[in-house]
């Protein structure tokens, strides 16, 4: 199936490399001398090369432990550069899943200078599932590298692209590792108490479901028996924002998700409950604001406002880091689209 996000990133690759005229075929053979490792690159039915001519407009033969690549010269020097890195993931222990055809295409696409093995050897966590969580575009490295390097970052893009997950992950690394002593995650609920009150039980009930999300992520990485000793310990807190003012938060790693639906006051109460030997990652989008009108988003305001102070790093996404299903990468563009014709 053709990948949309990869090919668009190719498209951009070609416009750069074809002002070097070098739109003339070649052939390019390819010779692995490891079989076990070549049939994982090649993917059953060799579906792995099949995504990459879908996304290059090449065409790839398989023989053996032997592959031909047939196309243009920009297509195959692009086609040999991820056949060859991901075949050196490969010999590095790291497990490419299909995804990651589409992943390197596009990361590669953009400089073809970048090394995969910078990218996604970079292992943040290991879940309890024994699956590896690296980051898997450069947006996502430099997430990464913020967190490790900086005592607060904000994660701002659209859905899909890993702000929250990544956090999360980095978070339980810390605590495994002895960095904190105590992760809080939170995020705003709702804006009225009229509204918790419609909803049955008490106050813990009513704000659980605006918090799944963040307990999702964290039974994806943790078993759910070890979640819930660590939770009765203290040891890890999920709260609605609300229940952060008053306090300060030392050795801790704090996540603020949803951030662009806190207003003003709410993120700068969170901004400083900030202790010493603290982290905290804010991570929004601010296209999805579900603030009244006549409220604006603190997210917004904080990102205009502690740009540019040291010890703060500001990582922006874009729909190119998305994550999740293909279509994902797809409705955000077509959303974009709409909302640029609305705008003419």
């Amino acid at each position: 199936m053709l990948t949309e996000r990869a090919k668009s990133g190719f498209l951009r690759y070609r416009q750069f490399y074809e002002m070097e005229n070098l739109t003339d075929n070649k052939q390019t053979k390819l010779a692995f001398s490891d079989i076990d490792l070549a049939r994982q690159l090649f993917g059953e039915h060799n579906s792995n090369l099949k995504k990459i001519e879908d996304a290059l407009d090449v065409t790839i033969h398989a023989r053996g432990n032997t592959l031909l690549i047939d196309g243009d010269r920009i297509a195959a020097r692009l086609a040999e550069n991820v056949i060859k890195q991901l075949y050196g993931l490969l010999k590095d222990k790291y497990p490419v899943y299909p995804d990651d055809i589409d992943y390197a295409v596009k990361v590669l696409s953009g400089d073809d200078r970048i090394s995969l093995r910078d990218i996604f050897l970079d292992t943040v966590y290991i879940t309890s599932k024994k699956r590896s969580i690296t980051p898997k575009s450069l947006s996502q490295k430099e997430y990464i590298e913020a967190i490790r390097n900086f005592d607060m970052v904000f994660g701002i893009g659209p859905a899909g692209t890993g702000k929250t997950y990544l956090a999360m992950a980095m978070a339980v690394a810390a605590l495994s590792k002895g960095h904190v002593s105590r992760i809080i995650l939170t995020r705003p609920a709702v804006e009225a108490g009229e509204t918790l009150g419609f909803l049955p039980g008490d106050l813990a009930e009513k704000v659980d479901p605006y918090l799944r999300p963040l307990y999702d992520a964290l039974h994806d990485m943790m078993r759910f028996e070890k979640v819930s000793n660590l939770m009765d310990q203290g040891v890890i807190e999920v709260a609605p924002l609300a229940f952060m003012r008053g306090r300060t938060l030392n050795d801790s790693f704090i996540i603020l998700d949803e951030a662009q639906n806190t207003t003003s006051e709410q993120m700068k109460m969170f901004l400083t409950r900030m202790g010493f030997s603290s982290k905290a990652v804010i991570t929004g989008d601010i296209t999805q604001i579900d603030l009244p009108a006549d409220k604006s988003s603190g997210l917004i305001e904080a990102k205009n406002i502690l740009e540019g102070i040291g010890g703060i790093k500001i990582v922006f996404f874009s729909k190119d880091d998305v994550v999740r299903h293909r279509l994902v990468h797809d409705i955000i563009k077509a959303y974009e689209d709409m909302d640029a014709i609305r705008e003419k």
